[in-house]
């Protein structure tokens, strides 16, 4: 799971940009698509196989982030007639319609595995011929796409599965800016105000199941353009300069500066979140059915993991009576307080361990769920972005009609998993590096100032050792006291920065 989202903007020559790229040279990031790969990319956006089944009736719509382009998901809710229930169609981009398995295009994206996100840019699976072109589910372009149909009943649980290869026309573009600012006014017309219905039905389920969906706060930063002039927000929510200027980080050479903030998700983006899990655990069960698949599976959390979230909760301050399930806790937390957000980062030491299990020929694996989602659960919903889900939607095609597995997709059994457990390890190194690059450049100039923070961890074994979560700006960093000294958990502590430089030092504070 991501610790938190970051984007930046500045010069090139920035001490940031120069770690950024050092960053990408030492984790060995592709630069370039081979020359192959691109005519392989630019001919297939040109002819891609295209299925029989028209469904461009369907008035789909996305909902991302503004500057988003590479679109994975569509989808159309409505009631069905007679029962109170549902019907979600969930358009997923056709990759396999494009990629044709041994050829370059598809050795290259098993290269890749997966796209990276660094704050001064991305580094795609595909080209963005097909990323961001002929594959991607964009407003007013037919594609080839595969097709969920799922029927819920009146309290959202799954009745029937349906997929299929489909033409397909997205209608609109939306972010969940906007979606939010429509359903709160009570102005979203059905196929959007039926989001938060069927999502917070979806919610309540999960909850009883006991999945566990963390609201963890984002950090976004924002950038002040030149003296006394405008703030434009750096973060992929959008949305308005939350901060309170007093603490502001030079984080470019020139006249930009940047603020880090921390942003709480909208509710929209965990309703629209729902409608991806629904379908991934609709592909699992698929899968387990036709005896051959790939799930993301996690084993449940090790023993006194849960006790040791007790007693952090107990130092946070936060109340949490035996007969609350852990489920309903996190859900009752809000990121936008400090001590709710320090315990819902805390929570993610559960989420550790998760895999990519295959199975095959109705050889059932020991461990078939996901212990947060608390159901049987796959990868299927992203295939611009990650390579598993090409094939565990081909495995739900083929299972939907009774079909043999294609032979690629088995071929690929043996080192997928691997091939995936390398491309997350990867990205999850990318993701922490930049969080640490982007802090320290905030925060070059500023070693020796004291700042006001909480004390979110302390080791069990190095009580003077643990983490600090400043309020302003939003950095959370190592702290160290005194040998001897035990760092006060969950409570204020004012902090002195001793060392931020990009590339080459973290940032790390001392008690002050």
């Amino acid at each position: 799971m991501p610790r938190r989202h970051l984007r930046v903007t500045g010069a090139a020559e920035a001490p940031l940009r120069a770690a950024l790229r050092a960053l990408r040279g030492e984790l060995g990031v592709p630069d370039a698509f081979p020359s192959q790969v691109l005519v392989e990319a630019e001919h297939a956006a040109r002819s891609p196989r295209l299925p029989s089944y028209d469904a461009t009736d369907i008035p789909l719509l996305t909902i991302d982030p503004p500057a988003s382009t590479d679109l994975d998901q569509a989808m159309h809710l409505s009631r069905r007639q007679g029962n109170g229930g549902y019907r979600v169609r969930y358009a997923i981009a056709d990759v396999a319609a494009f990629v044709t398995p041994g050829s370059a295009l598809d050795t290259e994206a098993h290269r890749r595995v997966t796209t990276l996100y660094f704050p001064d840019g991305k580094v795609p699976l595909h080209p963005t011929p097909l990323s961001e072109g002929a594959a991607s589910l964009l407003p007013d372009h037919t594609c080839p796409a595969v097709l969920w149909t799922l029927d819920l009943d009146a309290d959202g649980r799954t009745e029937t599965i349906d997929v299929r290869r489909a033409l397909v026309r997205s209608c609109a573009k939306l972010n969940h800016a906007g979606v939010q600012k429509e359903v709160d006014a009570g102005t979203a017309e059905e196929p959007l105000a039926l989001l938060k219905e069927i999502g917070e039905l979806r919610e309540r389920l999960e909850v009883e199941r006991g999945g566990i969906s963390l609201n963890l706060p984002e950090q976004e930063i924002v950038e002040h353009l030149g003296p006394g002039g405008t703030s434009r927000p750096g973060g992929p929510g959008g949305g308005s300069d939350k901060g309170d200027g007093s603490d502001k980080g030079d984080g470019s050479d020139g006249d930009a500066r940047y603020e880090l903030v921390y942003r709480a998700p909208l509710p929209a983006e965990a309703w629209n979140a729902q409608i991806s899990l629904l379908t991934g655990m609709a592909a699992a069960d698929l899968m387990l059915t036709h005896g051959t698949g790939v799930l993301r599976t996690l084993p449940a959390a090790p023993d006194g993991a849960v006790g040791r979230l007790r007693r952090t909760a107990k130092a946070l301050h936060i109340d949490w009576p035996h007969h609350v399930s852990y489920a309903r806790l996190v859900r009752s937390l809000d990121p936008r307080e400090p001590h709710h957000a320090a315990f819902l980062l805390e929570c993610t030491t559960l989420l550790r361990g998760a895999h990519y299990t295959v199975f095959r020929d109705g050889d059932l694996p020991d461990i078939t769920t996901h212990s947060a989602v608390a159901a049987p659960y796959a990868h299927c919903t992203a295939p611009l972005r990650r390579l598993v889900d090409r094939y565990t939607t081909e495995i739900c095609l083929a299972a939907a009609t009774g079909a043999p597995t294609p032979d690629w997709v088995l071929a690929a059994f043996d080192t997928l998993p691997d091939e995936m457990a390398a491309g997350t390890r990867r990205a999850g190194r990318a993701e922490r590096e930049c969080v640490d690059i982007v802090e320290a450049a905030l925060l070059k100039d500023r070693v020796g100032e004291v700042f006001e923070g909480y004390v979110v961890d302390v080791e069990e074994d190095q009580p003077a050792v643990g983490t600090v979560q400043l309020a302003s700006p939003a950095v959370i960093g190592r702290v160290r006291a005194t040998a001897g000294e035990r760092l006060p958990l969950g409570e204020r502590l004012r902090v002195r920065l001793t060392q931020a430089q990009p590339g080459e030092a973290k940032v790390r504070f001392v008690p002050a």
